[in-house]
């Protein structure tokens, strides 16, 4: 009984920490700018006002800068489902010579931190002349050593004998792999889609070093324009970020089931 208590209490304390944080950013974005340097400072507004909001969308093209999260983030996630669907199955369910090298080569580039590619694929993406635009954003990314990985294990987990009776019907590889290995994985698939959207839609870097203009960047890198050399306009900020993770907290609830469900079956921590 008193063990129960003293986990239900972790819980509750992890919890806090956790959201705190989204506590403190939903309430500073209903702040007057004054009240952020007032001492003591408070967690909740004195005098609250959703001036901030009605700011966002008046001096910055938010609009413009939403569509642009959408195209980049659900591109990436599109393609990088079929590209990474497509690498996992040739690793899990043929046999090639190098198939092992190549895993292995799959799981060092999954190492390799992101920072250290970011200057050869900007040179590689100037030299193709994809600067500022959504093949410079969206190819770079269109598939994932983690997606590869992930599906992979999903796929190992999948009965051989299915393969074998398909090719016993007369279907080809491509054919197994998208009317027997696709249709069993939408729950690694749905998984990996939330992953990769949320990442990347999330992502401040490589939008902000890519695009030149303000009409081509994404929400992360389109909130800099409050973000200037002397003064930071924190509501402001404060708001456009409470408005762009709505989306991925509705998404993420419509989703959560399924989300959990194939968390659990591909036997993520």
């Amino acid at each position: 009984m008193l063990g129960s208590a003293a986990i239900h209490i972790a819980l509750y304390l992890g919890a806090v920490v956790v959201l705190l944080p989204f506590v403190w950013m939903v309430a500073g974005s209903f702040k007057p700018e004054p009240e952020f340097f007032q001492h003591p400072d408070t967690l909740l507004p004195v005098a609250p006002t959703a001036a901030a909001y009605a700011d966002v969308w008046r001096r910055i093209p938010f609009g413009r800068f939403f569509l642009n999260s959408v195209v980049f983030a659900g591109g990436v996630a599109c393609l990088s489902l079929v590209l990474d669907s497509l690498a996992a199955y040739a690793l899990a369910r043929l046999r090639f010579r190098g198939q092992n090298l190549a895993f292995w080569v799959v799981l060092l580039v999954l190492m390799v931190p992101f920072q250290i590619t970011l200057v050869p694929l900007y040179l590689t993406v100037s030299q193709l002349g994809w600067l500022n635009s959504f093949a410079g954003l969206i190819l770079p990314r269109a598939t994932n050593a983690f997606g590869i990985f992930m599906l992979r294990q999903f796929f190992l987990g999948i009965p051989r004998d299915l393969d074998e009776a398909a090719r016993i019907d007369g279907a080809s590889e491509f054919t197994i792999y998208r009317k027997v290995i696709l249709p069993l994985s939408k729950p690694a698939l749905s998984t990996l889609f939330i992953f990769h959207f949320m990442y990347n839609w999330n992502d401040f870097l490589w939008p902000l070093v890519i695009t030149t203009t303000p009409d081509m960047r994404t929400l992360p890198a389109g909130l800099t324009l409050f973000m200037g050399q002397h003064v930071i306009e924190h509501a402001l900020l404060l708001a456009g970020a409470t408005i762009t993770i709505l989306p991925l907290l509705i998404g993420f609830l419509l989703a959560q089931r399924q989300f959990v469900r194939g968390v659990a079956i591909t036997g993520l921590k």
